[in-house]
């Protein structure tokens, strides 16, 4: 599927009031309200995104992450909590541990969709607006990117009409070929007709 052309950002839109954004960028420089961190268990940092929103944001989130594993020892896969997100621009940060991928027969699909359902819930009941998703599990995890995608968005748009708050969903994407999977996965679960024109 090529890309629009001289673009990376495709808007789809649900209904009236909900719209669903894909672009090439970085998670990090977002404005909306909550950015999503595709962390590990111990909420201590790590590499890639989490790495970078840790870096960017500053010690604040790490030691807002400690006082959350003293309360709870770790993060479980599939769950989701918030902290503050420091020095960037974005309201808060909101951190799911996505899946490792062994082949699709450990649950996979139902963990990883489980990352963006709760992430949502933490978001909805925060009462934000707007929420930027790393492309979760698909790095060092290893999940194919291509049925990630299909996950993410499938989730997304089944959560939509329950949300009171949150109004648009952003996925915010390392290149030009992990934008195409989603955008493709999203033409799949909305038709290419609910996509804004430019």
């Amino acid at each position: 599927m090529p890309l629009p052309e001289n673009s990376e950002e495709t808007r789809f839109v649900l209904g009236d009031k909900f719209s669903l954004v894909f672009l090439i960028g970085d998670i990090t420089r977002e404005t909306c309200d909550a950015i999503v961190n595709a962390a590990n268990s111990s909420l201590l940092g790590g590499g890639g995104v989490d790495g970078a929103i840790h870096r960017t944001g500053g010690p604040e989130i790490l030691e807002e992450c400690k006082a959350i594993v003293q309360k709870i020892k770790y993060l479980p896969d599939g769950e989701a909590v918030a902290t503050t997100a420091g020095k960037m621009p974005s309201k808060r940060v909101i951190h799911t541990v996505g899946p490792v991928w062994f082949g699709g027969h450990t649950k996979e699909p139902e963990t990883l969709a489980n990352c963006y359902r709760n992430s949502l819930r933490v978001a909805d009941l925060e009462g934000l607006n707007s929420i930027a998703f790393p492309s979760v599990s698909t790095g060092a995890f290893g999940y194919p990117t291509d049925q990630a995608a299909k996950v993410a968005v499938r989730t997304v748009v089944e959560e939509a009409p329950k949300l009171k708050s949150v109004k648009e969903v952003r996925f915010v994407l390392f290149d030009k070929l992990t934008f195409k999977y989603y955008v493709a996965a999203a033409d799949e679960v909305l038709g290419a007709n609910l996509r804004v024109p430019k």
